[in-house]
């Protein structure tokens, strides 16, 4: 006669909005890819660029300068101490890839998702 609703299809929980710049490494620490700018006119983000966070700095990338003013930027961005984001990956290119430690996913996400539209940007 009728249908047993007990067994419905039930869809599984969606999971929260992330770009595709961060990736978790576990419980209170993520990968975040960057692409950085340097010399520009003021420091902000400025979306994405290939998948990676586009970071426009004002320093240019002459002896460490870019590298030490993007965990500034970061650090202060995400509110974790400078200690807690280290470059493991590209640090005399543009392309950058960093682990933050002290920040999970979700957190990133819900702090970055209003700079870059929450659906990602574009280009």
């Amino acid at each position: 006669m009728g249908r047993d609703l007990s067994t419905k299809d039930r869809r599984p929980e969606a999971k929260p909005w992330a770009p595709p710049c961060l990736t978790s490494l576990g419980e209170k620490e993520i990968s975040l890819t960057l692409y950085v700018q340097p010399r520009a006119s003021r420091t902000r983000i400025t979306g994405l660029h290939d998948g990676n966070l586009r970071l426009a700095l004002t320093s240019p990338p002459v002896e460490g300068q870019a590298n030490r003013q993007v965990i500034s930027f970061l650090a202060k961005l995400f509110r974790i101490p400078k200690s807690a984001v280290t470059i493991t990956g590209g640090e005399q290119g543009r392309t950058k890839r960093l682990r933050l430690s002290g920040i999970s996913l979700g957190e990133a996400a819900t702090i970055l998702g209003p700079l870059l539209g929450e659906s990602g940007g574009s280009s």
